[in-house]
Formats: C-alpha cells, sequence, structure tokens
C-alpha cells in the first residue's frame, strides 16, 4: 500500500544518486544532499504513527532505505580515500546482517523494533558522515578526527546493536 510515509521512504533512496554524483566533487552540497535525505527518515516515522499509517512494508522499507543511503555515502567516502574500507566494510556487514535478520523475523510475523543502542548507532553514523564530508569545506577548520571518532563509536554501536537484535530475535522464536 502506497501512503505519505511511503513515498517520504521512498524520496530518501531517489536523493542516493544525486548524492553519489555530486558528493565527491562537492562535499558540501553532498553534505546537504544527505542531511536532506536524513531527515526524511525522522519525517517518514513521524507522519506514519501520527496519521496511523505504520505499515509492515514501511517497517522493512524504511531500515532499507537507511542502509542503503549509509552504504552509498560509506563507499563515496573510501572512493574519496576519507575513511579506511575496513571500516566501511564491518559497518556495511552488520547492516546487511541485521537487515536480513528483520526480513527473517518479518516473514515469521515478528517485528524487531529499533532499540536504543540502534538509535543511537544511526545518530553517531549520520553526523559522522555529514562531518567527514563538510570537514574544510565552509571554514579551514579541520573536523576530520571529530568525524572518525563518531565513526568508530557508530561501529561499536552497532555491532553491539547488532548483537542485541540476534538475541531479542532468538528469544522470540
Amino acid at each position: 500500500m502506497v501512503n505519505l510515509p511511503t513515498i517520504i521512504t521512498f524520496s530518501r533512496i531517489v536523493i542516493i544518486l544525486p548524492f553519489v554524483l555530486v558528493a565527491p566533487e562537492n562535499p558540501f552540497i553532498g553534505a546537504l544532499l544527505f542531511s536532506v535525505a536524513a531527515l526524511t527518515d525522522l519525517l517518514d516515522g513521524y507522519v506514519a504513527r501520527k496519521s496511523k499509517q505504520v505499515t509492515k512494508a514501511g517497517i522493512l522499507l524504511d531500515p532499507i532505505a537507511d542502509k542503503l543511503l549509509v552504504i552509498s555515502a560509506l563507499i563515496v567516502l573510501v572512493s574519496m580515500e576519507l575513511i579506511p574500507a575496513w571500516i566501511a566494510i564491518v559497518i556495511i556487514a552488520r547492516e546487511f546482517i541485521v537487515t536480513g535478520l528483520r526480513v527473517v523475523a518479518l516473514s515469521k510475523d515478528m517485528i524487531i523494533p529499533a532499540e536504543m543502542g540502534g538509535k543511537l548507532k544511526v545518530t553517531a553514523q549520520l553526523t559522522a558522515i555529514i562531518v567527514l564530508f563538510v570537514d574544510r569545506t565552509l571554514i579551514n577548520f579541520d573536523l576530520y578526527a571529530i568525524g572518525i571518532v563518531l565513526l568508530w563509536i557508530s561501529m561499536v554501536l552497532g555491532i553491539v546493536s547488532g548483537v542485541q537484535y540476534f538475541i531479542i530475535f532468538w528469544k522470540r522464536l
């Protein structure tokens, strides 16, 4: 069923292409596009809950859109040689594993809602990515170390929250 929250979620996916094309040459515009896409994540959830339009499709599609956005940004950051590939691989692997787990859970009519650890991970991840793209674009201020620390924090939180998802899943089986 297509509803407003789903359209907002799809808009996040659509923004990925211009982001990927623009960000390497103009990191500040890339950061703006990424920020707009990240804000749609807050908006779609808010609209879905407020209008009582929460659907299984939305519950599944929303995190997939998030993952596509984050994975795209990490790949761009690796291609720009701003982050080590291994950090991107660890984060991306976690995203695939947790998304796969959610798909399996949904096929068993189990909904595993986002836990606080996952929400903190997303916040650190999105902030790290924005900081790394904004680094030295407006003012000659080095934000790189802050971005890398936030990325490390998001990676650790991602691993911890991934383990939490597995524990919740196995307890509900």
